[in-house]
């Protein structure tokens, strides 16, 4: 796996790239926004540690600008590259803002380099790895290997989180799953019960999934929510 660490701190910055080595990872290194842009560009990362605060850019605007402008040909970029946000902002506000933005991890500084690389095998695990069998319910359809999700036949573009989101509430159709066992799911991490991002993203879901068709994803006030097909 090729990982592109970003970070205006050289010391950080050598730390992150000698232990991500010595963990099996190939590892491209950049210190500013502009250099992020151009390194991932050249290299295609799997997944991206980001610093939020850079000198040019904050590390929002980075990531927004690669998945918005991803480039074609020897410098194309995935659209969606894993995101694990580095900073020093450790806020629930701040981590939720993060992961709303794009982030699928959000990790505060100072951290712990073992659980640091835990985390960066997690989420590649989530963003690459086998999700099963296609899942269907009712005209909605998902299908983990080719990462498509249609409904009606017209197809649904779904960032990773939402993908993962979505494949969790169907493989799980007709069942309520707590707030709590979806951030611990989708996102594998604790926000000491607050369960906000998660409300978020089913509101993003949603826009998406029941635009135009039957309600599918439904609120089990108090609880966290389902998704079933519509009653006959």
């Amino acid at each position: 796996m090729d990982l592109l660490v970003v970070d205006d701190e050289p010391t950080v910055r050598e730390l992150l790239c000698a232990a991500l080595r010595h963990a099996g990872f190939t590892v491209a290194a950049a210190g500013t926004g502009q250099e992020a842009l151009e390194q991932a560009r050249a290299v295609s990362p799997d997944l991206v540690l980001l610093d939020v605060m850079l000198p040019d850019m904050d590390g929002f605007e980075v990531i927004r600008s690669l998945r918005e402008r991803p480039g074609s040909g020897r410098t194309a970029v995935r659209g969606h590259i894993p995101v694990v946000f580095l900073t020093a902002r450790d806020t629930t506000r701040d981590k939720i803002e993060g992961l709303v933005l794009g982030g699928d991890d959000y990790v505060t500084k100072p951290f712990d380099l073992q659980e640091l690389i835990a985390r960066v095998r997690a989420v590649l695990r989530r963003t690459n790895g086998d999700l099963g069998a296609v899942l269907r319910v009712a005209d909605l359809e998902l299908d983990p290997e080719g990462v498509q999700t249609t409904r009606a036949g017209q197809p649904i573009r779904l960032s990773p989180t939402e993908f993962r989101l979505l494949h969790t509430l169907m493989a799980n159709a007709g069942r309520t799953i707590p707030r709590a066992l979806i951030l611990e799911r989708v996102w594998d991490y604790d926000f000491g019960g607050d369960t906000g991002i998660v409300d978020t993203y089913i509101s993003y879901l949603r826009r998406k999934i029941d635009n135009g068709g039957p309600k599918l994803i439904h609120t089990v006030h108090g609880v966290g929510y389902v998704l079933r097909g519509p009653k006959t």
